[in-house]
Formats: C-alpha cells, structure tokens, sequence
C-alpha cells in the first residue's frame, strides 16, 4: 500500500496529465462503491487497462471507496432498492432482467444498482474536482516545497541526482 501512495506522490509531482489521475480516481471510485465481483467492475478494470488511466490511484482510492462504501452500504441498499420499486421503471427492469447482458449485470441487487448509481452520480463531480486539486496542488504546494531551501538543497546535493538519473532511466 505504501508502494502505491509513493507512486501516487510521484505522478502528482511529474508533468502527467491530471485528467489521468482524475480518471483513475473515479475508476476507483466505481469499483469500490459496488461489489467486487460485478460485470461492471469487470469493465471499468479492463477499461483502466485499456487506456492511459492512473494505475496508483486507481488501486488506492479502490481501497478508499471501499471503506467509505462499508460506512455508506446501507443508504446504497436503500438507493438501489428505491430504484427497484419505482412503478414508474418496472417496465424497463422487467425488460433489462429478461435480457441475458443485464441479468450478468445483476443489477436487479439492491447493492449493485445502488452502488453503481451513486458512482455514476457522483462521477464528474469527482473527476472534475480531483482535476482541479491536482492543478492547484501542482501550481501552489509543489512550487513552494521546490522554493524552500530544504527542498534546494537536496535537489543540490549529488545523492539527488544520482537517484534522478536512475529513476528517470538514463
């Protein structure tokens, strides 16, 4: 865990795209909300293979939703099941549950919609705030920590570039 939270340091520190670490947020976010072993969560964890999401925080915000899903499972179940019970959706449960794709979905479980809506809900706020973070974190945090002469004088010192040379590849 602590491997993934100093790779999760090191690419808010890197010129990588905050869209990337805002999307691996809100993967995370998903499969942790709904349970583990979903067809959604199938893919969404091939969809971050796929294409250039933020592996690191991805895993560790899997890890976060996760717990603040065991907090937050039973307003889920209610969620789900409000939706499960709508006179007016029964028709569209009725149909997607005779559908082969959608019964593998099992978004007829209370938890699994839930979870799954309360994700999809709270996506772009989550991807459009966690972007904004990084920006500013970025622009304000990490350009005063490079300013402070502590932070100068390792960047100085011949143990520092040694260990840039190495990490970088070269």
């Amino acid at each position: 865990m602590l491997k993934i939270f100093v790779r999760l340091v090191k690419a808010l520190n890197s010129e990588s795209n905050p869209a990337q670490l805002a999307l691996g947020v809100v993967a995370g976010m998903f499969v942790g909300l709904t349970p583990l072993w979903s067809l959604s969560n199938l893919i969404i964890a091939l969809l971050v293979f796929l294409f250039r999401i933020n592996l690191s925080a991805f895993f560790l915000f899997w890890g976060v939703f996760s717990g603040i899903a065991y907090l937050v499972d039973p307003l889920m179940d209610w969620f789900g099941e409000a939706l499960l019970t709508a006179g007016v959706l029964e028709g569209m449960w009725t149909a997607m549950y005779n559908s082969d794709f959608w019964r593998l979905a099992r978004f007829n479980n209370t938890l699994t919609l839930g979870g799954f809506m309360t994700a999809l809900v709270l996506a772009a706020p989550v991807f459009f705030t966690t972007r904004v973070l990084v920006l500013r974190y970025r622009a304000h945090v990490l350009t005063w920590v490079r300013k402070t002469r502590i932070m100068q004088a390792i960047m100085a010192s011949r143990f520092y570039q040694l260990y840039t040379r190495w990490s970088s590849g070269s």
